[in-house]
């Protein structure tokens, strides 16, 4: 059964880097695509520990807060070594007093990494979950993910959050060095997003 979106969507992120790879996955399909920041929502506290979790909370308070569908996405990179961490608490791993420092948060986890003596290649999961709520209170899940390894030092300047240092299984580039298309067709983001079209558009 197609589930009717309507004409609008509602991305619930200021994130503009996440808005610009979900408006290049959506926008085919015929659906305007909005921001929360266009809206001038502010982000709400994420409380819970599991990816679905948080994504839940900000799907639903933006859905209610426009009666517009909204989707939200929470995602994180999760390292083989560190037991999943920094996972579920990927962007807190960056917060500094002066806002997120990406650069910062992956020195971090490489140095966790370090402390621990884990072996190489140092295997890593980019993990994302979405889900799609309406202002009644329904929603669905979609989860994707990608396995790859983390490499010393950072290498690209593309995409954001901890792409410089993820290099995806069969590839010899990090997603900071690979075209946004291409990227785009083997995140994590699109695998999930692969299913929300299975399940809302065909």
């Amino acid at each position: 059964m197609v589930v009717d979106l309507g004409p609008r969507l509602l991305v619930a992120t200021h994130n503009s880097g996440k808005l610009e790879e979900i408006a290049d996955l959506i926008g085919p399909h015929g659906i305007e695509v909005v921001s929360a920041a266009a809206f001038g929502l502010p982000e709400p506290e994420e409380t819970e520990d599991s990816f679905v979790g948080n994504a839940r909370i900000k799907a639903h308070a933006a859905a209610r807060a426009t009666g517009l569908p909204a989707l939200a996405d929470d995602s994180g990179i999760c390292v083989d070594a560190l037991n999943g961490a920094p996972g579920v608490y990927t962007a807190d791993w960056a917060e500094t007093p002066a806002g997120r420092d990406f650069g910062l948060a992956m020195a971090r986890t490489w140095d966790a990494c370090e402390s621990v003596a884990a072996p190489l290649p140092r295997l890593a999961q980019f993990r994302c979950t979405l889900v799609l709520a309406w202002p009644d209170g329904r929603d669905l899940v979609f989860e994707g993910k990608v396995a790859g390894q983390l490499v010393w030092p950072m290498r690209g300047a593309q995409g954001h959050g901890y792409d410089p240092m993820f290099q995806p299984d069969g590839y010899a580039q990090t997603f900071a060095e690979m075209d946004r298309a291409v990227k785009g067709e083997i995140s994590h983001r699109a695998d999930a997003f692969r299913k929300l079209v299975a399940r809302c558009f065909t």
